[in-house]
């Protein structure tokens, strides 16, 4: 397909120069310019949808005297119980 494209006159002189350097034409270059910067936008969007969940590998855990651990009063009586353990 053919367009037309207004592009800045010393980056079109650096892709011409690349290109050829390459022994490319100046439509493969955009062409795999474009892929790598479209491809590179969709990993992106991937990797941000796959994150990990950080995994608490310490010890510890609820302590026996919490008896309602539905209670919120329950389980910050206790947390001030520890900090004052440390």
């Amino acid at each position: 397909m053919r367009t037309t494209l207004d592009i800045d006159d010393s980056l079109l002189m650096q892709a011409k120069s690349f290109a050829a350097n390459e022994h490319t034409s100046l439509t493969r270059l955009i062409e795999e310019s474009l892929s790598l910067r479209l491809h590179a936008g969709q990993t992106a969007t991937t990797s941000e949808m796959r994150r990990t969940l950080p995994i608490y590998a310490g010890r510890g855990g609820l302590q026996a005297t919490i008896h309602n651990t539905l209670s919120q009063r329950a389980l910050l009586d206790a947390a001030d119980e520890m900090d004052g353990r440390r």
